[in-house]
């Protein structure tokens, strides 16, 4: 399964091997299997946004009075730090992207990229767009101009504000894609994937210190949660060395950093129940790559992981005009519930009808798009 270098004899010693392997990464495939508890932190790292969203942020337009003076002092408080969840998704992602891609020609890569995160965003580009032009109640019309850009997922590039702010993740996610994929050309191996993220992790370092022009490109504000999660994928698959552990230890002292500077910005939040919340996201991402949610095995968290993306997706501004629109007829809690239900519904019914039948086209398209590249 993977595409990887033979070592010579006198670095294999210094380098780990899969577990239950005598052989070398490129000799042996490497039999880890589904990480049910993956899909489970998705959920819960999109829930988390939404609960900002929807009683954190700026959610009191919605509502039409404070949110801190309609919900709970404890469920309010909670919800402003829900933004912490965009972290957890990093997080997962460096590792999810590093197991997916091992193994992987570049095309084949880039095809499972394009037919995971496009369906269901385009899909719910025009209907954010659509509900905005129906029902501008929240935020207005978009012009229909802003939508054809957005369908590029490249929008902000364009110099075009996403229809849905919640987008903003997505671009940087694009980049962590796109800078992997220069190793995965390469074929991933130990060493090349331990390269990668040292010098990552340095030159976002620099780029961010002295404000390097064209540095945004790198995503040197969110390098060191993809490169955590990176590294913790090589410990689940190579086990532990101090290299690693170094790696992701470096990565928190840098997540920690971020949030004070957060803290001190826009973010009405304190960066110490935030440092918690992320240190969490280490320790539970620290225990999947050390085997010890191996056992979970519950099919109900693959589905819920499945609504993940498309939730994520439709949430912030359909949810928000709900809530807009019947604030002033329904129950601040009542309605905080329907609504995540509808946003639920609408991402179930997004990834069955929509999503997957959508992918499969899209996959024999670019499989046989592929085939032709390859045959020149």
């Amino acid at each position: 399964m993977t595409i990887a270098e033979k070592v010579q004899n006198t670095e294999a010693s210094a380098i780990p091997r899969p577990r239950g392997s005598e052989e070398s990464p490129a000799a042996q495939p490497f039999a880890g299997g589904r990480l049910y508890i993956l899909d489970g932190l998705r959920l819960v790292a999109a829930l988390m946004v939404v609960i900002w969203h929807f009683v954190g942020a700026n959610s009191s337009e919605a509502y039409g009075e404070p949110t801190s003076s309609l919900f709970p002092a404890v469920v309010w408080k909670l919800a402003h730090y829900g933004w912490t969840g965009v972290y957890l998704f990093f997080l997962i992602s460096g590792f999810v992207i590093c197991m997916s891609a091992w193994g992987r020609p570049l095309g084949d890569f880039a095809a499972s990229r394009i037919t995971r995160l496009f369906p269901a965003y385009w899909f719910a580009v025009l209907l954010t767009s659509a509900v905005l032009w129906l029902a501008p109640i929240f935020n207005g019309r978009r012009k229909p101009s802003d939508t054809v850009s957005n369908l590029s997922m490249f929008h902000e590039l364009l110099g075009v504000r996403p229809i849905d702010p919640a987008y903003w993740t997505l671009l940087v996610e694009m980049q962590f894609y796109l800078l992997f994929a220069l190793i995965v050309a390469k074929g991933l191996t130990y060493k090349r994937v331990v390269t990668f993220c040292v010098v990552w992790t340095l030159v976002s370092l620099a780029a961010f210190a002295y404000s390097v022009p064209g540095a945004a490109a790198l995503a040197p504000k969110f390098s060191s949660f993809f490169v955590a999660g990176i590294a913790f994928y090589l410990i689940y698959r190579f086990g532990s060395s101090l290299l690693l552990w170094g790696i992701v230890g470096f990565s928190w002292i840098i997540c920690m950093n971020r949030l004070i500077r957060l803290s001190a910005g826009n973010y009405s939040a304190n960066w110490r129940p935030a440092s918690v919340a992320v240190t969490l996201f280490f320790v539970l991402v620290a225990l999947i790559a050390l085997h010890k949610f191996d056992w979970v095995r519950w099919k109900a968290l693959v589905a819920a992981g499945a609504l993940t993306y498309p939730l994520y997706l439709v949430h912030q501004e359909i949810g928000l005009t709900l809530i807009k629109g019947f604030s002033g007829h329904i129950a601040p809690i009542p309605l905080l519930l329907g609504v995540i239900a509808v946003v639920l519904l609408l991402a179930y019914l997004i990834h069955r009808l929509v999503e997957k039948p959508v992918a499969r086209l899209l996959k024999r398209g670019l499989a046989s798009s592929l085939a032709q590249l390859r045959r020149g």
